[in-house]
């Protein structure tokens, strides 16, 4: 016979809000006040730009040329292991996929 449990405070709140929400129409999930992702990362790297980057470097590692030319990782390591294969970078060190290259 007993009741609901009574609500805390911030979640009888929480419950309002959803109530004045739904009344105005609007979703739970929709923000019209949300900004757009302004980071676009891409899958084709520019190779004039990494090898700026290459040779202005000491030592690298696929993720800081992913940052540098905004690519994604998998973009920076395979063009790095192209570049391991001509001899451009060499490999001195890292562990478990997070190599450390120097320019050759």
């Amino acid at each position: 016979m007993g009741g609901g449990k009574k609500q805390s405070p911030a979640q009888a709140e929480k419950s309002q809000a959803a109530e004045t929400a739904k009344k105005e129409g609007q979703k739970k999930g929709d923000r019209k006040d949300q900004k757009p992702k302004a980071n676009t990362i891409s899958v084709i790297i520019d190779e004039g730009q990494a090898m700026n980057f290459i040779k202005g470097a000491k030592v690298f590692t696929a993720q800081e040329l992913s940052r540098q030319t905004n690519v994604k990782i998998s973009a920076a390591n395979a063009l790095l292991q192209n570049l391991l294969k001509k001899g451009t970078v060499k490999r001195v060190g890292g562990y478990s996929g997070h190599h450390i290259y120097v320019p050759a």
